[in-house]
């Protein structure tokens, strides 16, 4: 009932507001703390570009969190998985596209590593063991990935999630995907940084300005206050 909530939302009366609450407020919180990644790059000595894609539930959340992460110079709200012609909101909440709802982030190894890129995402940005779905949201489109760009982000991903999994940071197993990248397509305009333009919006309230709190509170040294594109 929830596979279209961002549609929902818009027009949800308070019923179906409380019934999306419970539902975000149903995420899996870590026992202890998430841990550095042991395997990880150096911060470069020089500044430069480099990108992650990463995918969580609606992309809205996870925009949100990492436009607001020190180091990170762009977000981008996509989807990628599937085909190119396949590539819109409409064809891909049918969950017959292979898409799933992602976020590409240009960020500076200089300042940033993919290892905490990956600490922060499994931390705050959403729910890992959470499989086809996040919150009130359903379907294959809001499922746990890390499609990764080159060999050594698949071995710092993968890497990593044994890590938490042999330390039973979770109460439950991860399930996040780690698969190659293979395409990302940018999501249509009024998609991108929708929760800094649309901060009253119920579904912001509940599912994703906790997110923001929560990388504020955990991260202190990495958060900054998002106010525009850089």
């Amino acid at each position: 009932m929830f596979s279209h909530s961002h549609r929902i939302f818009r027009f949800t009366l308070a019923f179906g507001f409380l019934l999306s609450l419970a539902a975000c407020s149903t995420n899996a919180q870590p026992k202890s703390p998430v841990p550095v990644a042991t395997v990880d790059d150096a911060l470069t000595a020089t500044p430069g570009k480099a990108v992650a894609v990463f995918a969580g539930g609606c992309f809205w959340g996870t925009q949100s969190v990492f436009e607001r992460v020190k180091g990170v110079t762009d977000t981008m709200a996509g989807y990628s998985g599937g085909a190119g012609a396949t590539a819109t909101y409409d064809q891909v909440t049918t969950e017959t596209t292979g898409h799933a709802e992602s976020v590409k982030v240009v960020y500076d190894p200089s300042r940033i590593t993919y290892g905490q890129l990956l600490r922060i995402f499994f931390s705050v940005a959403h729910d890992p063991t959470q499989l086809n779905r996040q919150g009130p949201d359903v379907g294959t489109s809001y499922r746990s990935v890390i499609f990764y760009a080159n060999d050594q982000q698949k071995r710092i991903a993968t890497a990593y999630i044994a890590q938490l999994d042999a330390a039973k940071v979770f109460h439950r197993a991860i399930v996040t995907e780690v698969t190659p990248l293979k395409g990302f397509y940018t999501a249509e305009s009024y998609h991108q940084d929708y929760a800094m333009h649309n901060p009253g919006n119920p579904y912001i309230l509940v599912c994703d300005k906790p997110k923001i709190e929560a990388l504020k509170a955990e991260f202190p040294e990495y958060f900054f206050d998002y106010k525009g594109k850089r």
